[in-house]
């Protein structure tokens, strides 16, 4: 029985090609967006969850609380005594590790004779942490002890780096790395490393990307591990992460965290501290985590949805083909009930034809989902696999997907066509009004076309906050201007003068400044507390703090509204602060700032305020300006900004990269364009808008290929009204538009519900940036005005078709 349902099946697609490729087309694509949004989910969703102990791994927040306001800031920075003052005060806490996540590092390793044979640059990856943190974290380890981390100046590397460095992995340990660690924290010279152990890949789905993992005590960090100072400076790089007993309280244990803080902190201070649980870093779009690359579960639940929108409308389209091919299958059902058949059978029988195209659309799509995965690799930087051996999750989906296809698909076409009556449909008394049920089809038609309007507006909303972001004035230059890392020491400090001027003698150099900071960073400043004007406590805000020459001001082209730039010097002697650190001390003329005090880090910074600049971006636009202090110190000098010509400068970058390497022999040279570095801020929501965009692409494609089915079905049953028309002396353009105008109009009515519906949410979706426009009626009449044009261009070729054929060829049977 099932073998004549499957030969039925299979002849009746053959009679209806079109038919059959329209809808296998329609369902490969939709399948494929499903299954590649179901690969993106679940790679994300999968961070960190490799741990055995991830449901006990806490992340240690600080809680800011800001004087006469109810917001509450986050941060991932910790003071430097934090971790073992955890230890102490909380015995039941199995295990605290401390970590600092370097960047920007510089790798010599030492040839036979002394002498540095190679040189390398990672810009993230390297750790200072102890053994502590893998009786946490599971990371493998192939060769070495974890317990060599209790001693400074060891190095963990993974298999990967230490083949790069060394060449076999196997002959790495017990060798040595000079290390220039990053950072902007503290000046410090080299660290001359053991290799102790060599740790297995690290997974792509963790948001520790560890490549060198540096005993803490060692170099860069000796200080913060001596730090008893609560008060002290705080960085974004340096965090603590706890293991609490088995059925402990996040809730109970975050009371007693804020009871210690309060105790242990600085006094007067309203800041805090709580725990995060791990689960829940990956998904943390404020706090950021080491990796740069969160997800929110905003953006999560809004990939399953267009997922499954784009799937119902190709389903949608499944039904209204096959509720209009329906008048096309009545004498068939008509002899089938004659002949014995049951409703039940018939059913079955088309159900069974829903379930081979279904069957033959997801091996479409699967071959479509492996040949796009590079691409949407490339695209969202990730690291996505189509294994089913690994991932057996896949065949589930896919197995769920054609079930559910089927089901949804399939159920109300068998139930329309087995329903007919045997006697109407032998009599041709079925048309395809009365047999398919209009009005549903132009429910279907109007649900299409909301979701690929809607997927329009929000991509126009979300290209035009882009552009915003990359056109709005930062209140600096950041045109032509090369920014190079690098480390000082007193060897380099003594030369920095001279790089500064062989630099500006550089036909095409228009300007050079050191600095600790470009003006504007994401997640890497560093924040202080301070004192102002001989006050016996801290004001209830910290600020920004970076370290410049005197050439930053003129370098960026920052604005000085009061007062004067700062005197050359290497050392601290003078600041500049920015209107918002004059607005939060309640000042409002900036003359009456000048050569008030400033002190900071234990009054071991104390000088006076000798200009001030006028507000810029120093953040992304997500957050609003900050207070700033800018004050010179060269051993705090981390990377060069270095403004160009724009004319002729691959030469110049050329010219800039040799006197670079006569005064810093040895060390990488590295430079990155600083308009490029703002770019990267927005990297995320630049690759949701080409998503965005190939979504709403798809999303139009498919309800046209349900248009143009439904257009060509029209034309085939109405060639004989058609005809009479033409004889009655109907031109081509009436017919066009008597074919077009139900469409147009159902279109209208899918713009009118898509507009708010889009509106509201591309609304909500504005509100996590400080910096934001406002949306335009022309967006929504641009998005409408588009999926109009294509509808009818999808239309009109049917309709054309319809009315230029010739009327004595359709009216001759009559």
């Amino acid at each position: 029985m099932f073998k004549n349902y499957v030969k039925t099946a299979f002849r009746a697609l053959n009679r209806n090609r079109n038919y059959a490729i329209i809808n296998i087309t329609g369902l490969a694509v939709g399948i494929a967006v499903c299954m590649m949004i179901f690969i993106i989910i679940q790679f994300q969703t999968s961070f960190d969850n490799f741990h055995p102990n991830k449901d006990r791994i806490y992340r240690v927040l600080t809680e800011y609380h800001h004087e006469g306001s109810a917001v509450i800031d986050y941060g991932k920075d910790v003071p430097f005594p934090l971790p073992a003052g955890l230890k102490s005060a909380f015995p039941q806490i199995e295990q605290v590790a401390q970590v600092w996540a370097s960047h920007n590092d510089q790798l010599l390793i030492p040839g036979n004779n002394g002498t540095t044979s190679k040189s390398f640059k990672e810009d993230k990856g390297v750790f200072f942490t102890s053994p502590a943190f893998f009786k946490m974290f599971d990371y493998p380890l192939l060769a070495g002890s974890y317990a060599s981390l209790n001693d400074p100046n060891n190095v963990l590397l993974t298999k990967e780096l230490a083949e790069k460095y060394f060449g076999d992995w196997k002959t790495a340990l017990g060798k040595t790395i000079n290390l220039e660690a990053g950072g902007n924290i503290f000046s410090h010279g080299i660290d001359v490393l053991k290799v102790t152990g060599i740790l297995a890949a690290i997974p792509a789905n963790t948001d520790f990307q560890l490549k060198l993992v540096v005993s803490f005590g060692t170099g860069i960090t000796e200080d913060m591990a001596k730090s008893t100072d609560w008060t002290d400076r705080t960085n974004a790089d340096f965090g603590c992460f706890i293991l609490l007993p088995p059925n402990t309280s996040a809730d109970n244990f975050n009371q007693q965290l804020r009871a210690y803080a309060k105790k242990a902190g600085s006094p007067g201070s309203r800041d805090s501290h709580i725990i995060q649980p791990l689960n829940a870093v990956h998904y943390d779009t404020q706090t950021g985590n080491y990796s740069n690359k969160t997800i929110s579960q905003d953006l999560l639940n809004v990939l399953w949805l267009i997922a499954a929108f784009i799937l119902l409308i190709a389903c949608v389209n499944f039904i209204n083909l096959a509720t209009a091919q329906a008048v096309n299958r009545a004498k068939e059902v008509g002899v089938r009930k004659v002949l014995g058949s049951n409703t039940a059978q018939l059913q079955i029988q088309f159900i069974i034809e829903t379930f081979l195209i279904v069957s033959v659309a997801v091996l479409l799509a699967t071959v479509m989902a492996i040949f796009s995965l590079a691409p949407v690799n490339q695209l969202l930087e990730l690291s996505l696999s189509f294994d089913l051996l690994k991932n057996p999750a896949i065949i589930l989906f896919l197995l769920a997907v054609t079930i559910a296809v089927t089901a949804l698909a399939g159920f109300y076409p068998s139930v329309v066509l087995s329903r007919f009556n045997p006697v109407n449909a032998l009599k041709r008394k079925i048309t395809a009004n009365s047999a398919t049920g209009v009005s549903l089809r132009k429910g279907l038609v109007v649900f299409q076309f909301i979701i690929a309007q809607a997927l329009i507006f929000g991509t126009l909303v979300t290209v035009k906050q882009m552009n915003y972001f990359m056109d709005q004035p930062l209140g600096f230059d950041k045109d032509a201007i090369v920014n190079v890392p690098f480390r000082v020491d007193s060897l380099r400090i003594s030369r920095l003068d001279y790089l500064k001027n062989r630099l500006l003698d550089v036909n095409g150099v228009q300007a050079v400044s050191f600095s600790s900071n470009t003006p504007v960073e994401e997640g890497n400043d560093m924040w202080s507390a301070f004192k102002f004007n001989h006050a016996t406590k801290e004001t209830d805000f910290k600020a920004i703090t970076k370290f410049a020459d005197d050439g930053y001001v003129s370098a960026y082209k920052l604005q000085l509204i009061a007062g004067r730039d700062l005197q050359p010097s290497g050392y601290t002697r003078e600041f500049l602060v920015n209107e918002s650190l004059m607005k939060s001390l309640g000042i409002k003329n900036p003359e009456d700032i000048l050569n008030k005090e400033i002190s900071m880090w234990g009054d071991r910074i104390k000088c006076p305020v000798v200009g001030v600049v006028k507000d810029f971006n120093n953040r992304s636009f997500r957050n609003d300006l900050a207070p700033m202090l800018i004050t010179t110190n060269v051993t705090m000098y981390s990377v060069a900004g270095i403004k160009l010509d724009t004319e002729n400068m691959p030469a110049t970058l050329e010219s800039v990269k040799t006197i670079w390497e006569q005064a810093f022999p040895g060390f990488v040279y590295d430079y990155r364009f600083l308009d490029d570095k703002i770019e990267n801020f927005y990297k995320q929501e630049n690759q949701l808008a080409q998503l965005y965009k190939i979504f709403s692409a798809i999303a139009i494609f498919l309800s046209c290929l349900g248009l143009y089915g439904l257009a060509a079905f029209m034309g085939a049953q109405r060639i004989k009204e058609v005809g009479i028309r033409k004889v009655l002396g109907a031109t081509t353009g009436n017919i066009v538009y008597l074919f077009s105008k139900e469409f147009i109009i159902l279109i209208a009515i899918a713009f009118a519900i898509a507009a708010p519906i889009a509106w509201y949410f591309m609304i909500q979706w504005l509100q996590d940036y400080v910096y934001r426009i406002s949306i335009s009626w022309w967006l929504f009449a641009t998005g409408g005005l588009v999926a109009v044009i294509i509808a009818l261009a999808t239309i009109s070729s049917q309709a054309i078709r319809a009315a230029i054929a010739n009327p004595v060829k359709s009216l001759k049977s009559e």
